[in-house]
This record gives structure tokens, C-alpha cells and sequence, in this order.
């Protein structure tokens, strides 16, 4: 059993608690935002699927066509451009996001 005590204790530490949740405002939702790992991740991934597209391209005509080195280097460095050009509109996106969302964050703040 538990005594007055206790119990009145324990009632003053739980307004406490509630009283330091409320100050700390609402918790930003884990999947709203990308950490900054996962971003590098996805790029990496973006542009070594260019280059792994563009190889397997490549050496396909070369194969079937005999001209080993000739379409390999081309869709290659293809791939390398595309992978590149897919990278850098995702950082873009990546930074409207993180504007929209610091923009958000400042109306939150002056309203």
C-alpha cells in the first residue's frame, strides 16, 4: 500500500513533469525530417546508380556491337552527368524543404 506521503509526492512530481512537457512546446515528428546522413546517403546513392546505369549501357552495346571500349566510356561519363544532375536537384529540394520549414518555424514564432 502506498502511504500520503508517497502519494502526495508522487502527485507533485507528475505536475512537474506535465508542467516541464508543456513548457518544451510539441516535439518535432522523426519522419517529417531527414537527418543529415540519410540525406548524403540518397545522394551517394543517386549518383553511383548513374554511373552503375550507364555501365551496364555501355558495356551492353560494346558487347553486342564489338567496340569494347567506345560506348563504355561514353554512357559512363552519361551516367556520371545524369547521376550529378540528379544530385544537386535533390539538394535543392532538400534546402526549399529546410527553407519552408525554418520559414514556418519564424511565423510560428512571431504569431
Amino acid at each position: 500500500m502506498v502511504d500520503d506521503t508517497t502519494r502526495d509526492r508522487m502527485e507533485a512530481l507528475e505536475r512537474r513533469l506535465a508542467a516541464a512537457r508543456k513548457s518544451q512546446g510539441p516535439t518535432p515528428r522523426s519522419d517529417e525530417h531527414y537527418s543529415m546522413a540519410n540525406m548524403a546517403w540518397r545522394m551517394v546513392t543517386e549518383l553511383t546508380a548513374g554511373l552503375l546505369i550507364g555501365f551496364g549501357i555501355g558495356y551492353g552495346l560494346d558487347y553486342a556491337l564489338g567496340t569494347m571500349p567506345l560506348f563504355l566510356i561514353v554512357f559512363v561519363l552519361l551516367g556520371l552527368a545524369a547521376g550529378v544532375n540528379v544530385m544537386l536537384r535533390t539538394a535543392k529540394e532538400i534546402e526549399r524543404d529546410a527553407s519552408a520549414a525554418s520559414h514556418d518555424r519564424n511565423e510560428g514564432n512571431n504569431g
